[in-house]
C-alpha cells in the first residue's frame, strides 16, 4: 500500500485529466506541475516508512514480575523496502501520466489540426480566385464602357466578388476558433504502444509494491526500567518479530494475474487511448469517403462547365459575353471547392498512412 497515495486516487487523477484535457493550455506544465506533486508524497510516503519509529509503553507482564517502563525505536524491514518502490511506483505513475495525456491530446486535436490546416490552404484558393475574378471585372468593365456588355452582367459579376470576401471572412473567423497545440512528432500508433507499456509498467510497480505486505521482519531497541517497585538501573532491551502470511503465494499469482487482465482491459477500454484509436479511424475513413465523393461530384458539374465553355469560346453577341463570365465565375468559385476538397482529401490519407 502506498498510505498517502492510494492506487485508486492515483487512477482517478489521470481519468480526471483525460477528461480536463479541452481546457489544458500548456500541457507540459501540467505534467510537471502534476508529477512533482506526485513525486512529494512519494517522497513523505518513502520518509515515514523507512525512518524509526519511537515506542513507549508501561508493560505488566502476566507472570506476576514487576511493571516495567520500556522506550525505544523500531525499524521495519518491510517499510525500508518499501519507501524505495512508492518512489519507483510514483515515477511510473508520472510516466503513465505523461504518456497518457500526450496521446489523449492527439487524439482531441488530430481532426482539428487537419480542418485548420484545410482552411488556411482555402485562404490562399479564394485569394488566387479573387486576382482572377479581378482580372474578369476588369475585362467586363472596360466593354461596359464600350457599350458591349450591360451593366447587370458587371453587377453579377461584383456580386461574386462580394461572395469571396465573405467566404473569406467567415474561413477566417472558423481559424481563429480552432485551438491547436502543437502535437507529438511521434505517430499515434508510437504514442499508444508506450502508453501501453506504460499502463503495464506502472501496474506492475503496485504489484511488487503489494508483495511486501504478505511479510515482515521489524527490529526493536531500547531501554527499560522497573517500576513497581522501583529499581535503580535502566537496562537495554530487543526484540526481533517476524511475520509472514501463508497466503503469500496465492496473493502473488493473484496480483500478477491482475496486471495481464489490466493490460487487456486498457485494449478495450471506451474512453482510453486505444479505442480512442480506432474510433479515430473509423471517422477519418468516414470523412476520406465523405470527401472523395463530394471530389467526384464536384468534377462531374466541372467537366460539364467546360463543355459549355468550349460552345461560347468565341462569343459574338453580348448574351454569349455574359453566359460566359457566368460560367468562368462558376469554374473560378468550382475551382476553390475542388482544391479544397482535394487538400483535404489527401492530408486525412497522410494521416491515416502515417498514424496507422
Amino acid at each position: 500500500m502506498l498510505g498517502c497515495i492510494p492506487t485508486r486516487y492515483w487512477k482517478c487523477c489521470v481519468v480526471l485529466f483525460v477528461c480536463g484535457v479541452a481546457a489544458a493550455q500548456s500541457p507540459a506544465a501540467d505534467q510537471q506541475a502534476y508529477c512533482a506533486y506526485l513525486t512529494e508524497q512519494a517522497q513523505a510516503q518513502s520518509d515515514l516508512l523507512r525512518t524509526p519509529s519511537g515506542v513507549a509503553s508501561f508493560t505488566q507482564p502476566d507472570t506476576g514480575l514487576p511493571t516495567q517502563l520500556v522506550a525505544g525505536a523500531t525499524v521495519s524491514l518491510a517499510g525500508v523496502k518499501k519507501a524505495g518502490i512508492t518512489v519507483d511506483a510514483a515515477r511510473k505513475n508520472c510516466d503513465l501520466y505523461r504518456a497518457s495525456t500526450g496521446v489523449q491530446q492527439y487524439l482531441q486535436y488530430a481532426l482539428p489540426n487537419i480542418e485548420r490546416q484545410a482552411l488556411a490552404n482555402r485562404l490562399t484558393l479564394i485569394a488566387e480566385a479573387s486576382k482572377s475574378l479581378d482580372g474578369l471585372i476588369a475585362d467586363t468593365t472596360k466593354m461596359v464602357e464600350a457599350q458591349n456588355m450591360t451593366r447587370p452582367m458587371l453587377l453579377e459579376l461584383q456580386m461574386t466578388k462580394i461572395k469571396l470576401e465573405a467566404d473569406r471572412a467567415d474561413t477566417q473567423t472558423k481559424i481563429s476558433a480552432i485551438y491547436v497545440p502543437v502535437l507529438a512528432a511521434q505517430s499515434l500508433k508510437e504514442q499508444v504502444a508506450a502508453k501501453q507499456a506504460s499502463d503495464v509498467m506502472e501496474q506492475q510497480a503496485l504489484d511488487k509494491l503489494a508483495r511486501q505486505n504478505n511479510w515482515d521482519v521489524a527490529l526493536t531497541v531500547g531501554a527499560h526500567q522497573q517500576i513497581s517497585p522501583f529499581a535503580s538501573g535502566v537496562e537495554p532491551y530487543g526484540e526481533v518479530t517476524a511475520t509472514y502470511n501463508f497466503a503469500s503465494r496465492a496473493i502473488d499469482r493473484h496480483l500478477d494475474r491482475a496486471v495481464d487482465a489490466y493490460a487487456g482491459w486498457k485494449k478495450v477500454q471506451e474512453g482510453d487511448a486505444a479505442r480512442g484509436m480506432e474510433v479515430l479511424k473509423g471517422q477519418v475513413s468516414e470523412s476520406i469517403a465523405a470527401q472523395q465523393g463530394r471530389l467526384d461530384s464536384l468534377r462531374l458539374e466541372s467537366a460539364e462547365i467546360e463543355k459549355n465553355l468550349e460552345l461560347v469560346s468565341e462569343p459574338d453577341t453580348s448574351a454569349a459575353l455574359d453566359f460566359r463570365n457566368q460560367l468562368t465565375t462558376t469554374r473560378i468559385l468550382l475551382g476553390i471547392e475542388m482544391k479544397d476538397s482535394s487538400f483535404r482529401l489527401e492530408r486525412l490519407r497522410e494521416f491515416l498512412s502515417a498514424n496507422y
